[in-house]
């Protein structure tokens, strides 16, 4: 099964960041110009956390807080596990699994290298699962 930074090769990550005063509206209208499900918070160059349409749904419209007074900060999810690049991509899928998520920061170093979501993982799945029909093929018909 290939690692993670097989799929960050791919994707060159750039990531869409906000600050922590963001405030939820306007982390919502950056999702939607980017058609994207999650930003990065950062505070300078240190990652804090992840703030993705599930916190917005769950912490704030169920809790009937205000989209234009609540900051990203209140509502960003800061206690997601991390992996590293090295890291298979069948480990990610366990993780994602079993703690119900659905973005996972990637560090190298201390250092933020980029962001895995379930989508990379499936994606990535089926890669792997094609490449090995391939080999099977090309083996029978040989």
């Amino acid at each position: 099964m290939n690692t993670v930074s097989s799929v960050l090769n791919r994707k060159n990550f750039n990531p869409v960041t906000a600050s922590p005063d963001t405030t939820v509206i306007e982390a919502l209208q950056i999702m939607a110009e980017k058609n994207i499900g999650s930003l990065v918070v950062m505070q300078g160059n240190n990652y804090l956390g992840i703030v993705t349409e599930r916190d917005y749904s769950r912490k704030v419209i169920l809790k009937g807080k205000n989209s234009a007074e609540t900051k990203v900060s209140d509502i960003m999810s800061t206690d997601l596990p991390s992996i590293s690049p090295s890291d298979k991509i069948e480990h990610c899928m366990e993780l994602m699994t079993t703690k119900n998520i659905r973005y996972m920061p990637v560090f190298d170093n201390n250092k933020l290298t980029g962001i895995i979501s379930m989508s990379d993982v499936v994606k990535e799945t089926i890669l792997s699962q094609k490449e090995t029909i391939n080999q099977l093929q090309s083996y029978i018909q040989s």
